[in-house]
């Protein structure tokens, strides 16, 4: 049996053909059969000991379905430790019940994952109240990395202006937005946000006076409807910003969204590798890999 190898849940072969291949490993599609029904037929390919499953979990309902039989199949056929890297993890945001009888998906979600997989990886996960992903996955080994270090390498790579201010759009967004901008040096600012609804929010900065005639990067790690980008991208026009771009780590919006974005005076709009999307332009493979190094030294022990 191989020691470790990577399967993918189909529309993710891109990503994780790029992975596997960088990590010097096989990689094999799980193939789905859907059921007049519905139902799924899930069909793996040969276990490795070590077997990483590679899905970002947007549009997870039949995702997690698919996993778990995934699961089930490989454990059957010899797998001793199943990894799951989803760049993107689902469910994430209702990490508190706001009205009585909701569901706290993050918990029901969280303990679902940790009970079939040794080791989870994602990206940037939606952990506004929780200080430590281990705290969602309980009694599994679990990693919450930051696509900050691949955000700078691009940006380095291709350039940018040094006068340049990094923007967070609410006070969540700090910690990756201080991060980023100290790794390329450049000036910080984080926006007051405050929700009307699923899609309207205010913005306000405290000091709008150092925005006037610089140029600016707006980081945001989850872009759905786009009404916090669109907030953000007023306020700074109203301060005096010379140019927007952004930065999203995860991209759920559609496409067609980007030209609305350029309406409001947002020239670019670049997504990392966590979901598969149109404006991908940050590869998370360096930081992946990384991180899953110690896969491939257990397997050489």
């Amino acid at each position: 049996m191989t020691s470790v190898a990577l399967q993918y849940l189909p529309g993710a072969g891109r990503d994780a053909m790029r992975l596997a291949r960088s990590m010097g490993i096989a990689a094999h599609e799980i193939a789905l059969h859907r059921f007049p029904d519905e139902e799924f037929l899930v069909t793996v390919g040969p276990a490795a000991a070590t077997t990483i499953i590679y899905s970002s979990l947007d549009r997870p309902n039949e995702k997690l379905v698919a996993l778990l039989l995934a699961v089930e199949a490989l454990r059957r056929e010899g797998a001793e430790r199943l990894v799951l890297v989803a760049p993107y993890m689902c469910y994430m945001r209702q990490d508190a019940a706001f009205e009585p009888g909701q569901a706290i998906s993050q918990r029901a979600i969280g303990k679902l994952l940790a009970d079939v997989f040794d080791r989870i990886v994602s990206v940037n996960a939606h952990l506004h109240r929780v200080a430590d992903i281990q705290a969602v996955f309980p009694g599994g080994d679990a990693d919450d990395l930051s696509a900050m270090p691949a955000v700078a390498d691009t940006l380095s790579s291709v350039g940018y202006d040094q006068g340049t201010i990094v923007v967070g759009p609410d006070a969540e967004s700090r910690r990756w937005v201080a991060d980023l901008a100290e790794r390329l040096h450049l000036d910080v600012a984080v926006a007051t946000k405050v929700r009307r609804g699923d899609e309207t929010v205010d913005i306000g900065f405290a000091n709008d006076a150092m925005f006037a005639g610089r140029p600016v990067l707006i980081v945001d790690d989850i872009v759905s409807s786009g009404g916090t980008l669109i907030a953000c991208a007023k306020a700074l026009a109203r301060a005096g910003a010379s140019k927007m771009d952004a930065i999203i780590i995860h991209a759920l919006f559609d496409e067609g969204l980007v030209d609305t974005f350029a309406n409001f005076g947002i020239r670019s709009v670049r997504s990392t590798s966590s979901i598969p999307h149109p404006t991908n332009a940050i590869a998370l493979d360096s930081v992946l890999i990384a991180a899953l190094h110690r896969e491939l030294q257990g397997a050489e022990r």
